[in-house]
């Protein structure tokens, strides 16, 4: 204790307290599942596996118990018994070593790119729904739309006959000579077909996107609802004779024509489409919206932080309808994959689970296009590979869902996964060398 000038005793100066750090800005659930480490999206695959091996033990327990009971004699059985499935979902999405011929081997890569293929158009449809701060949960109607509008291109507009239109609406700025020409060229009926389904998704998705900006109606619920009015429409359009025949009660459209059909990029011997290029063009495309267009900057800005963007002048409003146009667009693309690519006839099943795949190919991808298409193809893989797995080890292919599944579950809870593998949180080391820094600043 010391004194003063005037003798009156004064209490030590308390040592500088510790600053608090600032407070982090509080984000959108979309970019918090979007903007997490990809060693976590690494990491969440690899313990959906495990909880995979956990239930091929529980379905193959008469197994496990048997070689079980031998462990210590002959181990490699039990590990047989636990990892042939995945074994044999390698045989049958990567390359089958025990092919009889050189096609036959490499046959499962080219299966595992032409399942992908949907499954990489939605993701991107959904990863700039999310780069933009939207949910949208309408990717599976919109891919419906896709495939509607797309087919009926496909098997209705006739190159010869049926061109009268467009000639009308380009007569005013080419001769109609050129025009019908120009129609005749081979690969024409094809891109009509594909720009076809990228319109049907877009229109489909840009319900839901002014409903938002103008209403403001959450996306979630109107894009929901918008799936189940588009399962609807297809049953509906499925009983119409103009697109099932005259005279025909299969729920089945007429086949699409080989005009308008993708081109199979490795001959009849596999199911490998151009839908692939499509698919990896549009990779590049969003990747340059988003990374280096104005347009794409404002779709950040507003998903980032929507008051901060109105404030620096960005329409929220307009952008809020151009990403789910863009997103509507993408997943529409995705329904021309089996019109147009594998099965080129519509069906009420077409879409299958494109739509809500998709979602967790986005999240997996980190809405990042390099990585939605990374997590399509590993999605394509699990599908191809299915196949074999139950075919060959008699397990369930059930498998699949629950492994596709579980990694949403980790992808959706990465704390779950730094917990379970003793990870730092994001941005730990860096906030404690900003405290230590202030620390220091305070005591000098």
């Amino acid at each position: 204790m010391s004194t003063n000038s005037t003798g009156t005793a004064q209490e030590p100066a308390a040592p500088p307290t510790d600053p608090a750090p600032p407070k982090e800005p509080q984000r959108s659930l979309t970019h918090r599942l979007i903007s997490g480490s990809w060693l976590v999206s690494v990491l969440a695959v690899l313990v959906a596996l495990l909880v995979g091996v956990i239930l091929i033990a529980i379905a193959k327990s008469d197994e496990v118990a048997a070689t079980s009971s031998y462990f210590f004699a002959r181990p490699a059985d039990l590990l047989h018994v636990l990892f042939d499935p995945y074994v044999a979902m390698i045989r049958g999405s990567i390359v089958d070593w025990q092919a009889a011929s050189a096609a036959r081997m490499w046959r499962p890569l080219t299966e595992t790119l032409t399942n992908s293929v949907p499954l990489i158009l939605a993701g991107l449809g959904m990863a700039v729904a999310f780069r933009a701060g939207l949910f949208n949960i309408g990717g599976q109607g919109q891919v419906v739309l896709g495939a509607i509008v797309s087919s009926f291109i496909g098997f209705a507009f006739n190159l010869l006959t049926g061109t009268y239109l467009v000639l009308m609406l380009l007569g005013a700025f080419v001769g109609g000579a050129t025009v019908g020409f120009a129609f005749n060229l081979p690969g024409i009926h094809m891109v009509l077909a594909v720009l076809g389904a990228a319109v049907g998704g877009a229109a489909w998705a840009a319900i839901a996107g002014v409903l938002k900006a103008k209403a403001g109606a959450n996306e979630v619920i109107v894009t929901i609802m918008l799936n189940s009015i588009a399962a609807l429409l297809i049953a509906y359009v499925l009983t119409l004779p103009v697109v099932i025949g005259q005279g025909n009660t299969n729920p089945k459209s007429q086949h699409v024509a080989d005009t308008a059909a993708y081109p199979l990029l490795l001959g009849s011997g596999f199911r490998l489409h151009a839908g692939f290029l499509v698919a990896l063009a549009a990779a590049a495309a969003v990747w340059w919206l988003l990374e280096r267009s104005s347009i794409g900057f404002e779709f950040r800005a507003v998903g980032l932080n929507p008051a901060a963007a109105r404030t620096a002048g960005i329409s929220v409003a307009k952008v809020t309808v151009l990403a789910m146009i863009v997103s509507g667009a993408l997943c529409g693309l995705a329904g021309s994959a089996p019109t147009l690519g594998t099965e080129r006839f519509l069906t009420s099943g077409i879409a299958g689970s494109y739509g809500f795949d998709a979602i967790t190919v986005a999240l997996l991808g980190k809405s990042r296009p390099g990585g939605v298409v990374a997590a399509g193809i590993l999605f394509g893989a699990l599908k191809a590979g299915g196949t074999l797995m139950q075919t060959a080890t008699s397990t369930p292919i059930d498998i699949v869902l629950v492994l596709q599944s579980t990694i949403v579950l980790f992808i959706a809870a990465p704390p779950l996964v730094r917990a379970m593998f003793h990870l730092p949180e994001p941005g730990a080391p860096r906030r404690r060398r900003a405290t230590a820094t202030a620390v220091k600043e305070a005591q000098a």
